[in-house]
């Protein structure tokens, strides 16, 4: 079976079931849009369906979804987004960050509309403010460029003779190149240098790497981006390649033998999304739902990548951590 047509049957097989129990009785239907790809956000999803369930609605059963996926590309999530208002859905979810949200703000007015994204949506202008949204979007916000200064400590804590750290960062995301100032503006605070390489896809995050040397950097920061995401374990792989010490955001880089991370749980996320979905399907409005914010943040290190890195990790460090993985 061609990659294409796999998808189809992955993405559409919750796509097509609901037409036909529809001619028996009604149910709803969400219409699930992502950035991304079926693959490697199958454990977010899997989240968000736990959300759902956990507030009666199995999907299957007494709920449809319906799949667009934009495989990293972003100018299709317009599109993708129109024909899910199309088809009448119940509930418009955006996740994998700001521009599944934009595409579907731009492509209804009326539909409820629940996001998943990593920046402010009050400054973004998708919503008027944090404890009445207004209009028809609500969601839930990562927060993620506020704990880029705790990332930046616990690595130096790690390398405590570093004096120039390498972001990796995405300039087609939105808001990347504020970001990118911030984190900056982050680094320099505690005395260090940095230098920005940007990647938009996966030739040029090989082409990075490969800079790495070049520009004589002691640590990698890499950026909270929903196509970073999907290309982790490429990521991680250059890092133990390149031998370079790196942090990341979300706990399945250092599952997949990244050397540390630092942030939110995403499947808990994306678990929340689940819940406020279930809760429109029952009848609130999104404009008295306040938008929901992580209150916890995980510290996970990876003992193994830290020996095939030659580092000893401190014991006031794994001290810190919520999760050592041997």
């Amino acid at each position: 079976m061609r990659r294409r047509d796999f998808l189809g049957v992955l993405g559409g097989a919750a796509a097509t079931w609901p037409l036909a129990v529809r001619a028996q009785q009604p149910v709803p239907v969400i219409g699930f849009l992502n950035t991304q790809n079926p693959e490697t956000f199958a454990v977010f999803v899997n989240g968000f369906r736990r959300g759902l369930r956990d507030n009666g609605y199995i999907e299957g059963q007494n709920l449809g979804i319906e799949y667009r996926w934009a495989e990293g590309q972003y100018d299709r999530l317009p599109r993708l987004a129109a024909e899910l208002v199309a088809r009448r859905v119940s509930i418009l979810v955006s996740t994998g960050g700001e521009p599944a949200a934009f595409a579907a703000k731009a492509a209804t007015s009326t539909t409820p509309i629940v996001f998943l994204i990593a920046g402010d949506p009050v400054r973004l202008g998708l919503v008027s403010a944090f404890n009445r949204p207004g209009g028809n979007l609500t969601g839930v916000v990562l927060l993620t460029t506020s704990l880029e200064p705790k990332r930046i400590g616990l690595l130096r804590d790690l390398l405590p003779n570093s004096s120039r750290l390498a972001l990796l960062a995405n300039p087609t995301f939105p808001d990347s190149d504020l970001r990118q100032r911030q984190v900056i503006e982050a680094v320099r605070s505690t005395g260090q240098d940095i230098v920005v390489l940007t990647a938009s896809s996966v030739p040029e995050i090989e082409k990075r790497f490969a800079e790495l040397a070049t520009v004589r950097a002691d640590a990698l920061l890499v950026a909270a981006d929903p196509f970073f995401n999907s290309q982790r374990e490429q990521i991680v792989a250059l890092a133990a390649r390149h031998r370079m010490p790196a942090m990341y955001e979300w706990r399945e880089y250092t599952a997949a033998g990244g050397l540390m991370s630092y942030g939110t749980q995403l499947p808990e996320m994306f678990r929340l999304v689940g819940q406020y979905a279930a809760r429109i399907l029952k009848g609130e409005k999104p404009t008295d739902m306040p938008i929901l914010q992580p209150t916890k943040f995980e510290l996970v290190v990876n003992m193994k990548a830290a020996r095939a890195l030659g580092l000893t990790v401190p014991v006031t460090l794994l001290g810190q951590a919520d999760e050592v993985i041997e």
